[in-house]
């Protein structure tokens, strides 16, 4: 269960460092309309390109956090801080995955396409990694 927890994780984690990583460099991959792409990504009026050290910045704390997974599907690696940061993650992809359906939300990103794709996408995905995180913190308590 380890191995697999930790294999989501890194992968959907990864995935979006990469993506977030090629938007701070100025690519507008896979939309070639930037401002497409902030609707898709952002959904926030207003918004009209990807801030580019703002995705360096996602793009940087989700590597860290695709690492602490990996780290995670080791029992004895890293002791108490480890397994609390993992808590801590678990719970910040938990909280991010339920804002998406929460009215106060919905509000701050209206646009299109970014509110269906939250919704059936981003929301439920961030909600797979918090679960994953915390199989990863209760394996490694058990």
């Amino acid at each position: 269960m380890n191995t697999a927890a930790a294999s989501i994780v890194f992968f959907l984690l990864l995935t979006v460092a990469i993506a977030h990583l090629l938007w701070a460099i100025g690519s507008p991959w896979p939309i070639r309309d930037p401002q497409l792409l902030a609707r898709t990504v952002i959904g926030k009026p207003g918004v009209d390109r990807i801030p580019r050290l703002g995705a360096l910045a996602v793009a940087v704390l989700v590597m860290i956090a695709a690492t602490l997974g990996t780290s995670l599907g080791d029992t004895a690696s890293g002791g108490l801080p480890l397994t609390l940061a993992g808590v801590v993650l678990a719970l910040v992809f938990a909280a991010r995955g339920i804002a998406g359906y929460l009215p106060a939300w919905r509000a701050a990103h209206p646009l299109e396409p970014f509110a269906g794709l939250d919704r059936r996408y981003y929301s439920p995905l961030c909600l797979v990694v918090a679960v994953c995180f915390a199989v990863l913190v209760v394996t490694r308590l058990v």
